[in-house]
């Protein structure tokens, strides 16, 4: 039954590649032609009618000023970041925002602290209609997080509110959250991270309010809810900590957990479609601590299941490098290598987005502070939007991954 599920999902995502390739090979031939009444329903959401601009788009760009994007592109990725309404009122980042993703994380903006910030309050949809016409009038296809998550909540929730709640009323919250959200940009959000960091070395996590109100199905129901919603949405289960140890929780029980899942969910014929991989690095001794056979491994596990890959969360935190900036910058750029240049041969990855682009703007250095008081450099620019060695690491590497079928060809190619 399991693998009946997963050839099942595996030929339906195929299937839109293989037609979106051969849309590109109908543009290539015939100018602004275009096949999309071939496309899978899914593919039709995602794949933009070509024009000749498309067959420049997936040329692959490798000078110094070519755009993260669209050298990703000329490998049949789609490169992004995540974003915020707030860090884009800056008017220098949004131009370097603007320059270099094709895809936006809406890091802020689709969280419940934004959407409801308390439990009795109706959904405000001002942040997100930002964010995402932001995209649309740009060009990008949106990556829209968090659906359910047990953070993103507000000073307006409390503990009692997250935890207090009857089966009844933690059940109707999460459906029609997600269903009204998911309704309100049907067509306009390339792909949802429906469940965010539900799974621990163990299994599904226990100690969530979603799991103590509802039980372990709040999962299944928020993509099924989510697919009802926008049948042509690329639904995404997100999660860390699957390249390295942290603490007493090693890399391969979290990677054989998510399997473990992922398996269930989709033996119940749940539509989860992709994992999305965060990616949150640690740069101390992570060559050593990276195994590269066990990832890659687990990486085509994942695609033999049938689903996408994206890396969605790309950055590295740099606690155990030294405070010169210099240093500090060249180790990160090699962690960024050793990562990418690996990860980037599976061809079954649709996508990569870096958490941020510059260092201005960067949760590490907001959440997690470095002891000594050096500011945070995880990201491709520093905080005056200055090339970094991670821009060329990032570069470099995406324009040495595997090629592939465009799963996406992000608007602004039309």
């Amino acid at each position: 039954m399991q693998l009946d599920t997963a050839m099942t999902r595996r030929g339906f995502l195929v299937t839109a590649a293989g037609s979106a390739a051969a849309v590109l090979a109908a543009c290539t031939r015939a100018g602004s032609e275009t096949a999309s009444s071939t496309l899978s329903p899914l593919a039709q959401a995602v794949l933009p009618s070509v024009s000749p601009a498309t067959v420049d788009c997936l040329t692959d760009g490798t000078g110094s000023t070519t755009p993260l994007w669209k050298r990703a592109l000329g490998r049949g990725l789609v490169y992004g970041s995540s974003a915020a309404t707030w860090q884009l009122s800056d008017a220098q980042y949004r131009s370097l925002f603007e320059a270099q993703a094709a895809i936006v994380f809406t890091e802020d903006d689709l969280l419940w602290w934004r959407l409801r910030p308390t439990p009795q309050s109706n959904l405000d949809f001002t942040y997100a209609d930002r964010i995402i016409d932001l995209a649309t009038r740009n060009g990008m296809l949106v990556f829209g997080a968090h659906l359910v998550w047990d953070e993103g909540f507000g000073d307006g929730w409390t503990d009692d509110d997250l935890w207090g709640m009857s089966h009844e009323k933690a059940t109707n919250l999460i459906n029609s959250t997600v269903s009204s959200v998911v309704r309100r940009y049907r067509g306009k959000v390339a792909a949802w991270s429906v469940v965010n960091e539900a799974i621990d070395t163990n299994g599904v996590r226990t100690d969530v309010p979603w799991y103590s109100t509802i039980g372990p199905s709040y999962i299944a129901d928020a993509f099924r809810t989510a697919q009802a919603a926008d049948p042509t949405a690329l639904l995404v289960y997100n999660d860390y900590g699957y390249e390295t140890d942290i603490g007493a929780d090693t890399a391969a029980d979290k990677r054989a957990a998510t399997l473990d899942v992922l398996d269930q969910l989709l033996s119940q014929g749940v539509p989860v479609h992709a994992l999305g991989i965060q990616a949150h690095l640690h740069a101390a001794r992570f060559s050593e601590k990276f195994d590269t056979d066990a990832y890659r491994t687990f990486l085509s596990d994942v695609a033999r299941r049938g689903l996408k890959i994206l890396i969605t969360e790309l950055d590295v935190l740099d606690d155990g490098l030294p405070a010169d900036p210099h240093a500090r910058d060249d180790a990160i750029a090699k962690v960024y290598a050793t990562y990418l240049d690996e990860a980037l041969q599976e061809p079954d990855i649709a996508a990569l987005m870096t958490f941020g682009l510059s260092d201005r703007y960067t949760w590490l250095q907001e959440d997690y502070p470095r002891a000594d008081g050096a500011p945070r450099r995880p990201l491709p620019f520093d905080q005056n939007m200055r090339p970094k060695p991670a821009l060329s690491a990032l570069q470099t590497s995406l324009s040495g991954a595997a090629e592939r079928t465009p799963f996406w060809v992000p608007p602004r190619c039309s």
